[in-house]
């Protein structure tokens, strides 16, 4: 079978330093030096390192390809407005951390060091968005339904990945004398959450969200479709990508106000399901789907930059 554009794309070894080097650029214009977001590029930087390890690790696409983490790049820069956000992209490291280690305990429930490591990433992500503690029952349920992987050990273990980081905060508070600031960190979680926040959500907000939920359904129903050609294990990481991507695109709607966390993490969960789907296909449809997202991508980027000037010129 001859093969399309996409799957050249796909199969090429300078796809990653190309999308690499584009989205470094949009970086560049988005106010990288202007704005001094050096912080939340070294975020971006080690989070897409540990999505192409993730796929290689793990062995995410049945041929060698960079298509994961350049997916993942993609999606990131039609998201550009939220490089600003260093709570989002510390969440969104230190969630993917927490992935990578929770892979590598596949049919090991007999693993607290790996399952100690994971949860500690998510202990310190709630630093920045405590709220990613709702997640973890959801995680528990994954580990013992996908992975495989849940015990008694393990769960104690995750108990004290969990509560790693604020023992070392809890020094800081005892050294102070105030634990106010500690007590008023968890209020989030003491409440019921009232959505709001939709009136800030932009046309670009919208429409990322939009392009990573029309991307990421395709790439589901694909996999769900031929999921089978896969080994057993790509399937059940699969399955835990899906059912983690669900959970999110629900927060994401009913959570507006925490929009570039929840798209960040979703952008995370959402790429591997796209890159199959973009990788594994050979039709004249899955050919022109991927020229088509390419296009709005970049017309989404562009739209990033030309909106100011657009609400200038109309007085809004």
């Amino acid at each position: 079978m001859a093969k399309q554009f996409q799957n050249r794309v796909a199969e090429s070894g300078l796809i990653l330093p190309i999308t690499a080097g584009i989205t470094f650029m949009v970086w560049l214009l988005c106010g990288l030096i202007a704005h001094g977001w050096w912080g939340q590029l070294l975020c971006f930087i080690a989070t897409t390192y540990l999505m192409v390890e993730l796929s290689n690790s793990n062995a995410l696409l049945r041929i060698r390809s960079r298509m994961v983490s350049c997916t993942f790049l993609v999606l990131s820069c039609t998201s550009c407005f939220t490089f600003g956000s260093m709570p989002a992209a510390f969440t969104q490291l230190c969630f993917v951390a927490a992935t990578t280690f929770l892979f590598r305990l596949y049919q090991d429930n007999q693993s607290p060091g790996r399952t100690f490591y994971a949860f500690a990433c998510i202990g310190l992500s709630s630093f920045s968005f405590v709220q990613i503690f709702y997640l973890v029952p959801l995680i528990w349920i994954l580990m013992a339904s996908q992975l495989q992987a849940f015990s008694m050990r393990t769960w104690l273990a995750s108990l004290l990945g969990l509560a790693c980081p604020y023992w070392f905060a809890m020094v800081y508070y005892f050294y102070v004398q105030d634990f106010t600031a500690l007590a008023l960190h968890f209020d989030p979680l003491l409440s019921l959450p009232v959505p709001h926040g939709y009136s800030l959500l932009t046309f670009s907000h919208i429409a990322a969200f939009l392009l990573v939920i029309i991307l990421m359904t395709t790439g589901i129903i694909h996999f769900l479709m031929h999921g089978y050609e896969d080994k057993i294990r790509i399937r059940q990481l699969y399955s835990y990508y899906i059912m983690i991507s669900f959970v999110l695109v629900l927060f994401l709607i009913l959570q507006p106000q925490h929009y570039d966390i929840y798209l960040g993490l979703l952008i995370a969960t959402a790429s591997p399901l796209i890159a199959h789907y973009m990788t594994l296909t050979h039709t004249k449809t899955s050919n022109i789907i991927f020229i088509v997202s390419i296009l709005l991508s970049f017309l989404l980027v562009i739209y990033h930059f030309v909106s100011p000037y657009l609400n200038v010129w109309t007085g809004s």
